[in-house]
């Protein structure tokens, strides 16, 4: 099986290749490793909380068409979400994190 990851910080993407859910998911929380861009943000009149607004996403695309990513907030925050065209957030467990959360429902939707 091989998973794929790419990350996008504004224009910038990088792509690379894992044999293995466990090396994508460090890779993708590595590559998150970044300052967020802190303040608030007015675009089309409106202004937009540092929570509100996305500074990196990574995603992760494995067997089965499962696909599930993290977005990076602008506060600081992470949140895994699921999913290709609609994304459904993805909860959480006590002490887990964002990645965590997100490589526990890959490995239920690909059996392992």
């Amino acid at each position: 099986m091989s998973w794929k990851l790419v990350v996008r910080r504004g224009p910038k993407v990088v792509k690379s290749s894992h044999p293995e859910l466990a090396g994508a998911l460090r890779a993708l929380e590595e590559a998150l490793r970044v300052v967020p861009e802190s303040g608030t943000r007015t675009a089309f009149r409106r202004e937009y909380a540092p929570v509100q607004q996305v500074v990196a996403r990574g995603e992760v695309r494995g067997p089965r068409r499962v696909r599930g990513g993290v977005d990076l907030r602008g506060d600081g925050s992470a949140e895994a979400w699921t999913g290709r065209l609609s994304k459904e957030l993805v909860a959480a467990g006590a002490g887990e994190t964002a990645y965590a959360a997100l490589g526990r429902v890959l490995r239920s939707r690909v059996g392992g």
